[in-house]
């Protein structure tokens, strides 16, 4: 039986061919019209989206989902509703998972929890090395076409002549290499950044180097191998110009940033795990060389590291709880109040940075426009509401957006012409 057509009506439409004031109607998965106007019929699903924003649902290629091997802190089933409430229809889970996808037969565990328990589209990565011990590259291969890219995501690949291996293989397969960037012997035990609050409280320091030492020696080899590659959270301002210098010799480098990073430093840390992950808050500084990036357009791309721990696992204070936090289902809202509402980057810049430009590096299906995958999601950028982890889809809980006023919410999800999130009913 043929799926009801659907009619999203009167909403401004942002990262299309054809924006502003116009109708979108949906046959099967896919975008058939856009135009002012569609006319209904008895039998169409129609969407009033009068007041909102329809846009490109949003991808995050930086997820942590946690199956298998770790369900006590998130399952494919409740990440993947969680990302669908934050207005996402494709993410991208790390393979820092038990077993690690580094072969096909370990892959497929996953690919079958996915298949059975995701509600949107859910591409996983596979590791780089085998085991993500950076001792012996994966089968790249056999593995390409089931998978996003290739990350030991979690740790970085430690031996240059590694890493020199994986982005020739990945060039002559015209795949990704997404890579945590992060100098181990850099690293002397800190859990922070080598900062001020640092200093004041008696912490130990992770310092920047430890992230862009690494950068430097990757786009050196991807520019040397003409490797696509990716940098996974960059926090650093001397990331960001190296990206920025990278791409301007016509370097295939890409990059992301998270949320948390534009919004606060250091010296917003609390002596609770809310504020501690991996890598961590920076200075004043290099946050605003990440906002800086984010406008001019060095960095491509927003994606959360939604990464849930057990409550015990966050429970140890600053020091001793495990690195990450939770942030599929706060992104847009803190994006939009802190950089849109305050006349940062625009709306349609937001838009890029979360839907548009990780499907154009990453490949991925959908978009707005006739022919597309109806990847769509309604935006009520207006709307006040206070964030509550309790309320969470996510089965992580650990935010420092825990308890904040935004401002901009999502309204609906659709993957593939299906509703998957709905809470312009409610």
């Amino acid at each position: 039986m043929a799926k009801e057509r659907i009619i999203i009506k009167g909403g401004t439409v942002k990262g299309a061919n054809i924006c502003g004031k116009v109708d979108i109607a949906i046959e099967g998965e896919h975008i058939a019209d856009i135009a002012e106007n569609i006319a209904t019929t008895e039998s169409d699903k129609v969407i009033d989206a009068s007041g909102l924003v329809v846009a490109p649902a949003f991808v995050d290629v930086h997820v942590h989902l946690r199956e298998p091997g770790f369900g006590y802190k998130e399952r494919i089933e409740t990440g993947s509703r969680a990302a669908a409430r934050g207005g996402y229809s494709t993410v991208c889970p790390m393979p820092n998972l038990n077993p690690v996808p580094d072969n096909l037969a370990n892959l497929q565990q996953q690919l079958d929890i996915i298949e059975r328990d995701a509600c949107i589209e859910v591409l996983p990565y596979a590791a780089i090395t085998v085991g993500r011990k950076g001792e012996e590259l994966v089968d790249m291969a056999s593995l390409k076409d089931k998978v996003c890219g290739f990350s030991d995501d979690g740790s970085g690949v430690q031996r240059d002549g590694m890493m020199a291996n994986a982005m020739q293989k990945a060039a002559e397969l015209d795949t990704i290499i997404a890579a945590h960037c992060e100098v181990e012997e850099l690293l002397r035990g800190g859990y922070i950044h080598d900062g001020e609050y640092a200093r004041q409280h008696g912490h130990k320091g992770i310092c920047s180097e430890s992230e862009w030492e690494q950068v430097r020696r990757d786009i050196e080899l991807a520019e040397k191998y003409g490797c696509r590659y990716h940098v996974c959270h960059i926090s650093t301002k001397e990331t960001v110009q190296l990206v920025r210098e990278a791409k301007a010799r016509g370097v295939k480098v890409t990059c992301e940033t998270g949320p948390h990073y534009l919004i606060y430093t250091d010296m917003d840390l609390q002596e609770d795990a809310r504020w501690k992950m991996n890598p961590p808050l920076r200075s004043a500084e290099d946050r605003a060389a990440l906002i800086e990036g984010i406008v001019d357009g060095t960095i491509d791309m927003i994606a959360t590291d939604h990464a849930p721990h057990s409550i015990e696992e966050k429970s140890r204070g600053l020091k001793d709880s495990a690195m990450g936090i939770v942030g599929l289902e706060t992104a847009f809202a803190a994006l939009n109040t802190h950089l849109v509402k305050k006349g940062i980057i625009s709306l349609d810049r937001l838009v890029e940075v979360m839907s548009l430009n990780p499907r154009k590096v990453f490949r991925i299906e959908g978009g707005l426009n006739v022919g597309d995958r109806a990847d769509v999601v309604l935006l009520d950028t207006e709307k006040e509401w206070r964030v509550d982890s309790s309320k969470f889809f996510s089965m992580g809980r650990i935010t420092m957006f825990d308890g904040c006023d935004m401002q901009g919410d999502v309204a609906m999800t659709m993957h593939r012409g299906e509703i998957v999130y709905d809470n312009k009913t409610k």
